[in-house]
């Protein structure tokens, strides 16, 4: 397959709590995701990119380093996995405040979902980034991997208990992820999505 054919996949952990699961369950899709000779995959730990959480109300502030260094890794995704739990009956304020620093770096692309939680597996949390990626006209993808009571659900090694069940979900939501990525990005070349924006203020 032709490098330029190759898709960058990003897959963000989205809570920076200590003790989270977040890094064992993104590092166990990394690795299905990985077999695919079709994609390039970056893990992005929202815990180490120190993005600051205090924003100026003035658009044209000049954002925090932070904000600059890690820009670029979302700019060049084709597609994202992002990895949430389910806190208080939604998604982690660190995953709000990352989504909420960028803008273009979204437009356009699709995003999947890889959650987890107790009862509910985390899909509350998910129903509510679904209406916030769609803000900063983000393409959500049907399919999900989610784990109800997680901590029941994954062994000693990072991988899960019963993984063909889960290598089955994962590999769905990943071909889907896939086809819209493709789909979205030859539509990007064609037309760029900003111009879209630019008409219909006119």
């Amino acid at each position: 397959m032709a490098e330029n054919d190759r898709l960058r996949l990003v897959i963000v952990i989205g809570s920076v709590r200590k003790g989270r699961f977040g890094p064992v369950a993104a590092e166990w899709l990394a690795s299905r995701a990985r077999l695919r000779r079709d994609v390039d995959v970056d893990v992005i730990d929202l815990a180490t990119a120190w993005l600051p959480d205090v924003m100026s109300a003035d658009p044209t502030a000049v954002k925090p380093q932070a904000v600059k260094d890690l820009a670029p890794w979302l700019a060049a995704a084709d597609a994202f996995v992002v990895v949430t739990p389910e806190y208080n009956q939604s998604f982690p304020a660190s995953l709000k405040n990352a989504i909420d620093w960028y803008d273009e770096e979204w437009h356009a692309k699709p995003v999947a979902f890889l959650s987890y939680g107790g009862a509910s597996s985390g899909l509350t949390a998910v129903g509510q980034l679904r209406q916030v990626f769609a803000e900063v006209h983000a393409v959500t993808v049907r399919e999900t991997v989610s784990f109800h009571n997680y901590w029941e659900r994954f062994g000693p090694d990072g991988r899960p208990i019963d993984e063909e069940e889960w290598e089955t979900a994962a590999a769905r939501m990943l071909d889907r992820l896939g086809w819209w990525a493709r789909a979205l990005r030859l539509a990007r070349a064609q037309e760029p999505y900003g111009h879209l924006q630019s008409h219909a203020r006119e």
